[in-house]
């Protein structure tokens, strides 16, 4: 069997050792004889790796105590209206900064529940910068600011390793969506009211979801909502209100644990910039045979999007790629081109083969 480096945006890249030890552990868990996810999700044994996970999730992140972290199904997207009927009254304002697809897609979500204000929108650039702070329209009253961290498809980042360019909102809890950075880089939690993402990219497989949210945003009544959609209920249920995503949840925990004995965030902070640093150089150093569009202090180092300088070649570099071990690197349909997703999981190895091929493929095509 020979696997191919997958530049998948999610569900991505797993590391290698997870998927053997998972295959390795995948019909009989640690001598019980059954497999994890055939065990109650209220036994000792899955209590013991739901436990075990969060642990060491929060020594990755440095997550306070004052801070519940929540492990839910639904995706980012369900959190993303969630955090309007928990954290905002009947008819509060929220503010949003936009700065790309799944900005407007968490705006979106919360549409029927708040009154929305879009406080900063970076579309009419074609969502290639961030909208610089002093021009937002932040409210007096907002319940909370959300942005995100990461955009996916644009490859647009609030660059925090430093934490100057987490935004600065003063006293209202700012939320944050963090699907496709989190745990790439050290992060002060303690900045943020909410941090959640969903796990296909950077934490695990997808079908499961963190939420980090600071205890005393709990307290707030929010709006009229079922039982299943209270935050509140799930920190007490310890995230088993309903039935988890079990193997989800294990498959994450394995993640974790491989991060931590990596190096933890600080290493793969090291790693992500020398990948992504790679990868801007071939496309910076190739004359406009390739191109970025995305202003240079906001790049991603997460996701890569990338032209050609003819569309023709598009399906040629696709193919040739494939042909040499390097897949998933079609851009997204919102936005076309290519697009290498270098999460923590893709191994530096993978970018530097993608850079070689990009150099070759150029000198052939170019």
């Amino acid at each position: 069997m020979s696997r191919a480096y997958n530049f998948s945006a999610g569900p991505a890249t797993l590391p290698e050792a997870v998927l053997l030890q998972a295959q390795a552990e995948l019909l009989e868990w640690r001598g019980v004889g059954a497999s994890i996810v055939e065990l109650s999700h209220r036994g000792p044994e899955f209590m013991q790796v739901a436990a075990e996970a969060e642990a060491d999730l929060r020594t990755l992140m440095s997550i306070p105590d004052d801070y519940a972290v929540l492990f839910l199904q639904g995706g980012a997207t369900v959190q993303q209206a969630l955090i309007a009927l928990n954290f905002a009254a009947p008819g509060q304002r929220a503010d949003y900064i936009v700065t790309g697809h799944w900005g407007k897609t968490a705006l979106k979500q919360v549409l029927p529940y708040v009154a929305a204000n879009v406080a900063a929108n970076g579309e009419a650039g074609g969502f290639r910068d961030i909208p610089a702070r002093a021009s937002w329209q932040l409210s007096d009253d907002a319940a909370y600011v959300h942005y995100t961290a990461n955009e996916t498809i644009h490859g647009v980042e609030f660059r925090s390793a430093s934490g100057g360019d987490i935004p600065e909102v003063g006293d209202v809890p700012l939320i944050a969506d963090f699907s496709s950075s989190i745990v790439s880089e050290p992060l002060d939690v303690s900045r943020f009211g909410v941090i959640y993402g969903g796990a296909q990219k950077n934490l695990g497989p997808v079908g499961v979801s963190v939420v980090i949210v600071r205890r005393e945003l709990l307290e707030r009544a929010g709006q009229p909502r079922a039982e299943i959609f209270n935050y509140a209920a799930h920190v007490r249920g310890e995230s088993m209100l309903n039935t988890p995503p079990t193997w989800n949840w294990y498959l994450a925990g394995l993640v974790f644990k491989w991060m931590l004995a990596e190096g933890g965030v600080t290493e793969f902070a090291r790693r992500n910039a020398r990948k992504s640093k790679l990868l801007y150089d071939v496309i910076d150093g190739s004359g406009g045979f390739y191109r970025n569009e995305v202003a240079v202090a906001v790049r991603s180092r997460m996701n890569v999007p990338f032209f050609l300088c003819d569309d023709a070649l598009d399906k040629p570099f696709l193919a040739e790629a494939k042909e040499a071990g390097l897949i998933s690197l079609k851009g997204h349909r919102a936005l076309g081109g290519m697009r290498a997703s270098i999460y923590n999981a893709m191994p530096e190895e993978g970018v530097q083969a993608l850079a070689a091929f990009m150099r070759s493929f150029q000198q052939r095509h170019g």
